[in-house]
C-alpha cells in the first residue's frame, strides 16, 4: 500500500507526527512524504527509521524534499 502525506509549510513536530500516523495506518509498503526544510526532512526520517522503515530516497521537489520511505 501507498500513502502520501503533505507537510509542506507545517513546522516539527507536525510533519513527524503525519509520518507516525500514516506508519501506523498503513503498516506497511511505501510512504512518500512532502516536507519543504531540511529540519523536517531529518526528523521525519530518523523518526521513520525508529519505526523499521528504511529511508527510500530524498528528492528535490520544488522548494521542499519528497522522502519516500519504505517498509516490506
Amino acid at each position: 500500500m501507498s500513502s502520501i502525506v503533505d507537510a509542506r509549510g507545517l513546522s516539527c513536530p507536525q510533519p513527524v507526527l503525519m509520518t507516525v500516523n500514516a506508519i501506523k495506518k498503513v503498516g506497511r509498503g511505501e510512504i512518500t512524504v512532502l516536507v519543504d526544510t531540511d529540519t523536517s526532512k531529518e526528523n521525519v526520517t530518523r523518526a521513520a527509521a525508529s519505526k523499521g522503515w528504511a529511508l527510500e530516497g530524498v528528492e528535490p521537489d520544488g522548494s521542499g524534499y519528497r522522502v519516500t520511505l519504505a517498509k516490506e
